[in-house]
């Protein structure tokens, strides 16, 4: 069972999850590919996303990841699931930021052509079932941290 932030199981946490793949695509995209996720925490509530990156993000970069985010659930992308050996897993490009944590045979989710990670899961089949995307406030959690938290509505 996957464990790794999320407070449970639910369709409405199972949402959240997804969603934290495509903010942190997002992320990327705007402020570069030294963005890495660095922790989580998802309740039926919000996300709470921590990743690295030394500065606070502008309005404008706020503005920015929120369209991106959205612009994915709006395309309603297919979400699929492959269970891979770890290297073949790296080696398709699929993100991974904790290493010590996974087995040999891990799974890779993709989210259209988007977004591919190697999580525990769970996800939703598809993104537009996520319904719209906001961010809310930013902090530093440490020297090169931040965190930001999501919600769904």
């Amino acid at each position: 069972m996957f464990k790794g932030g999320l407070a449970d199981q639910s369709e409405v946490v199972t949402k959240y999850h997804t969603a934290t793949h495509l903010l942190h695509q997002a992320l990327r995209q705007v402020l570069g590919d030294h963005v890495q996720q660095v922790g989580s925490n998802i309740t039926a509530e919000r996300l709470r996303f921590d990743f690295t990156h030394p500065d606070k993000l502008s309005d404008e970069q706020l503005k920015q990841v929120e369209s991106l985010v959205n612009a994915q659930i709006q395309a309603d992308l297919p979400i699929s699931c492959q269970a891979l050996p770890l290297a073949q897993a790296q080696k398709s490009g699929a993100l991974a930021f904790f290493g010590e944590r996974y087995g040999e045979q891990v799974k890779v989710y993709t989210i259209g052509d988007y977004s591919k990670e190697i999580c525990g899961g769970p996800h939703v089949d598809r993104t537009g079932e996520l319904g719209t995307f906001t961010l809310g406030k930013q902090e530093s959690v440490g020297a090169g941290k931040r965190r930001i938290y999501g919600f769904l509505k």
